[in-house]
């Protein structure tokens, strides 16, 4: 499989540290509200690198965190008159309705940051001992950027770029060594939740979480680290710096980013006020079309969200769906006798070539979009199959495995949509073919209007009736 690298900026082999095992961590939440599609892409698309991993056979170790201390933690917090930790425990809960509403896997460990204050604490007590980090009183013990000689080798900044940007405060806040600097430990203020330190009473910064979870679930070095764009300058950059000034070895070896969720072509964004949350989105599209659209554009490409796009996205989806089912009711209602077998070696053409350019899709930099497209010509070949009745049942599952089987390694919930027929209905409907096969047809249409007036169809096949949701 090759993967573009945002270190290297190219497209490489992807080579574990360890033959058949990978240790991947991505960015989590920062949880004090819903999370909205630009945090939901991410989610998506790392969720689906995980499961091709596994799907080629690789033991995946994969590690999210929460963020559950920072600024904008205490500040709602206080707003709500609450703790901290009720804020956190409250919006961890909603995360996982929606994570969960996307199909994404839980993560083999979803560590909290406040849970982690130990090993951040031994990370920082490591770097200042190599001579990394200096305090400033009264304020917090931050990074010195100038030590480490390649900071910037993740943005491909130099330190002159950044002379305003990557601080926690301002160029000429006095005290800071360099604009750059950023707090790795910050002392307490009234109001904030604190832990002990050798430094005095404070909180970790933001950067340092992250570089502590990873040492401590996956090791000095990982293999994949994963996140938004908007993460390279400065979390990445400074997760980098720290780790390496800590452990003495590089940290990851390839960095994976999705790029921007746009709308009306400008980043969704909560300056701009154009974000939407998952929940929001909800209220007018099932959560298997929302990792459907996002899904059906390489992650390295921006994507537009509109009502249109999620709607073609819906309308692509149910294509797929509809095809499954169809498949499924056909397959569970064939005679003994079968159909016949003139389009078997077509048909097992497409299962064979759709599973075979599917994997070439995806080994070329997660190329979900165009794995997306061997879905859908694998779903035509099937639905000429059953139109023209030309394939047996052995061939028909062996489509139908491959279609659960593609579409499982993408996440896409092939009975998103499939309504659960009550039991009353199936009872009329059997009710009806009595009353066709005994030639009352005038109970088999007062039955049909029945079934309308309950909100369904039926409608008879070859293969039986088959049952519809009006």
């Amino acid at each position: 499989m090759r993967l573009y690298n945002t270190l290297t900026r190219t497209k490489e082999e992807f080579r574990p540290m360890e033959e058949g095992k990978v240790r991947m961590y991505a960015c989590g939440p920062t949880v004090y509200n819903y999370f909205h599609l630009g945090n939901a892409r991410p989610f998506v698309t790392f969720d689906t690198l995980r499961r091709y991993f596994e799907y080629r056979g690789y033991d995946v170790t994969f590690v999210q965190n929460f963020t559950d201390i920072d600024d904008k933690m205490i500040n709602r917090a206080n707003e709500e008159g609450i703790t901290v930790k009720e804020l956190a425990d409250r919006f961890i809960a909603e995360y996982y309705v929606d994570a969960d509403g996307l199909n994404c896997k839980r993560p083999h460990i979803q560590p909290r940051a406040t849970e982690t204050i130990d090993a951040i604490i031994d990370m920082i007590k490591a770097m200042e001992a190599n001579g990394y980090t200096y305090v400033i009183d009264g304020d917090g013990v931050y990074f010195d950027v100038t030590k480490k000689k390649d900071y910037g080798k993740l943005s491909h900044y130099n330190l002159e770029d950044l002379q305003a940007g990557g601080g926690e405060r301002k160029a000429n806040y006095e005290g800071k060594k360099n604009p750059g600097d950023f707090a790795v430990w910050k002392f307490k203020k009234e109001g904030e939740p604190f832990w002990e330190s050798p430094w005095g009473d404070g909180r970790p910064g933001w950067h340092i979480e992250c570089s502590a979870m990873n040492k401590k679930y996956l090791g000095d070095t990982i293999d994949i680290h994963c996140g938004g764009k908007d993460l390279i300058f400065p979390h990445h950059e400074n997760e980098i710096a720290q780790s390496e000034a800590a452990n003495g070895c590089p940290f990851c070896n390839y960095w994976v980013h999705n790029a921007f969720v746009n709308v009306d072509g400008e980043k969704m964004s909560k300056s701009l006020g154009n974000f939407f949350t998952i929940r929001d989105i909800t209220e007018h599209f099932p959560y298997a079309v929302i990792r459907f659209f996002i899904l059906s554009g390489h992650y390295r490409k921006p994507i537009n969200f509109s009502d249109k796009d999620l709607t073609a996205s819906q309308t692509g989806l149910d294509r797929i769906v509809t095809c499954y089912k169809n498949l499924k009711f056909v397959l569970a209602n064939k005679g003994a006798e079968g159909n016949s077998d003139s389009g078997n070696a077509d048909l097992e053409k497409a299962v064979s070539e759709a599973h075979d350019s599917f994997i070439a899709h995806m080994d070329d930099d997660l190329n979900t979009a165009d794995a997306i497209t061997d879905i859908f010509n694998l779903v035509k070949s099937i639905n000429t199959s059953v139109a023209e009745k030309n394939a047996t049942g052995e061939a028909l599952n062996n489509a139908k495995s491959m279609l659960e089987e593609l579409s499982g390694v993408l996440g896409i919930d092939l009975d998103y949509s499939e309504d659960k027929i009550p039991q009353e209905i199936t009872d009329l409907v059997e009710e009806r073919t009595a009353a066709k096969k005994n030639k009352d047809y005038a109970r088999a249409d007062e039955i049909r209007d029945i079934l309308k007036a309950k909100g369904y169809s039926v409608k008879d096949t070859p293969n039986g009736p088959q049952i519809e949701k009006l």
